[in-house]
Parts: structure tokens; C-alpha cells; sequence
């Protein structure tokens, strides 16, 4: 891991597995009516685990692709109730989720935006 990996500490990786999040849980609420769709999603704490994870075992930074250069394993939602057209998704689940994540994604954002704008004024000798 590099300075500025080692500076954003989980951050980054955080906010590009909340985006991957977000897009799926999207998908999931512009299919609610398309039969026999299954509703996606990522356990978020797993896909971070499994990042911090793989930063660990690096002995060398051209061994490995960044941290979070993969894409967080997708998996499918059981629903709570079952439907005639076999659709798994819930649309009041899904839109609790989205708004959710959609939140923790701009902490996650602000947290960034803090520790870039800290070393821009460091940079600059402010």
C-alpha cells in the first residue's frame, strides 16, 4: 500500500463498495414487477472484511490489483414473502436499503472529502 492508501485509511474502498451497493439495490427497485427476477445484494461488512483482508497479504504492490479493484461478491436476497411470479424483490425493503446506504455513502464521502482537503492544505503549505 502506497502513502496516500495508507492516508484514506478504509475509506475508499468503503465508498466504492457502498456505490456497488447502491447500483444494486437500484436494479432490485427498477425490476419489482419483471417476473421471476431475484433481488441482488452485498453483505457490506463482509466485502470490506475481505478488502482489509487482501491489503494484508500483499508482500509487494505489483503482486496484487488495488484494494477493491474487485467487485464485492454479489448474492440474492431471501425474501420475507414469497410471490406468485417468482420476483424476490420487496419494494419497501429495497428503498429502506437504498436510503441507507445512500446516507452512509455521503458520510463515507464527507470523510474522504476531509482527509483530501487536509492534504491539499498541507501540499500548499496552509
Amino acid at each position: 500500500m502506497g502513502v496516500l492508501d495508507n492516508y484514506l485509511g478504509v475509506s475508499a474502498t468503503a465508498l466504492k463498495a457502498r456505490a456497488q451497493r447502491m447500483d444494486l439495490i437500484a436494479s432490485n427497485i427498477a425490476n419489482v414487477a419483471t417476473p421471476n427476477y431475484k433481488a441482488r445484494d452485498i453483505d457490506f461488512a463482509s466485502a470490506l472484511k475481505d478488502a482489509q483482508g487482501a491489503s494484508l497479504q500483499r508482500s509487494n504492490a505489483s503482486h496484487l490489483g488495488p484494494i477493491g479493484g474487485a467487485s464485492a461478491q454479489a448474492g440474492y436476497r431471501v425474501p420475507q414473502q414469497s410471490s406468485l411470479d417468482g420476483n424476490t424483490v420487496e419494494l419497501a425493503s429495497e428503498q429502506v436499503a437504498f436510503s441507507e446506504n445512500a446516507v452512509r455513502y455521503e458520510a463515507t464521502l464527507s470523510v474522504l472529502n476531509g482527509r483530501i482537503g487536509t492534504l491539499m492544505s498541507a501540499i500548499k503549505g496552509e
